[in-house]
């Protein structure tokens, strides 16, 4: 995928990302990149939570933090928090960040693109 069709951005305080969520998806995980039908790219994540009284919301930045390795404290949502469709921002070295999210959503040989 090249570099303008990424769906994150980086920041001096780290990254921000583009996300569509699936609630109750049977696990949590990050299941690559999508390309919406507007053709804006966005990370796939699943989560178990159900989208209610915010907890999908919670189990997002849980997933994000541990899947990037920084604190929970460093993720938030920056928009979408009632869509399935969300900005998140990650606190921390954007390159390293971007590195990690690069790995987390290339596509793994066993699934079909």
């Amino acid at each position: 995928m090249d570099a303008s069709r990424v769906p994150w951005r980086y920041s001096t305080e780290g990254i921000s990302v583009a996300l569509r969520v699936t609630p109750r998806g049977g696990r949590d995980d990050i299941d690559g990149i999508e390309t919406l039908a507007n053709g804006r790219s966005v990370v796939k994540v699943r989560v178990r939570a159900i989208a209610e009284g915010g907890e999908a919301n919670r189990a997002v930045t849980e997933l994000m933090a541990k899947a990037l390795g920084v604190p929970k404290a460093r993720v938030r949502i920056l928009s979408g928090t009632t869509s399935r469709l969300k900005q998140v921002a990650v606190d921390g070295d954007p390159k390293s960040l971007g590195d990690s999210l690069r790995r987390l959503t290339a596509v793994k040989p066993d699934t079909k693109d």
